[in-house]
């Protein structure tokens, strides 16, 4: 399964270990040292030209995205917990 973090990006559900509001960079000095060393390692990666609203952590790179966490995490507790399925069966039917 995929998750699509905005613009023409989609990771695979499988990579994904976290999604974080932006706000947690200005709240939180682990988080903040994270990126910052994610970026000297050339491991971030900003989607789109719109405002940020959302870090997306995955096994092999940080994401910028312009979609709110709220809706990545609901995103992603789609294909967690198979509500997909059950909504593709629905409009099947």
């Amino acid at each position: 399964m995929f998750i699509h973090l905005g613009g023409e990006k989609i990771i695979r559900a499988s990579e994904l270990i976290a999604i974080f509001d932006l706000s947690i960079e200005k709240s939180s000095k682990i988080s903040k040292s994270f990126v910052q060393h994610a970026q000297k390692e050339r491991n971030v990666e900003v989607i789109g030209e719109e405002e940020c609203k959302s870090l997306v952590v995955t096994k092999t790179k940080v994401y910028y995205s312009p979609i709110s966490s709220t809706t990545l995490k609901k995103r992603a507790n789609v294909l967690l917990t198979g509500d997909l399925e059950i909504f593709s069966n629905q409009r099947s039917r």
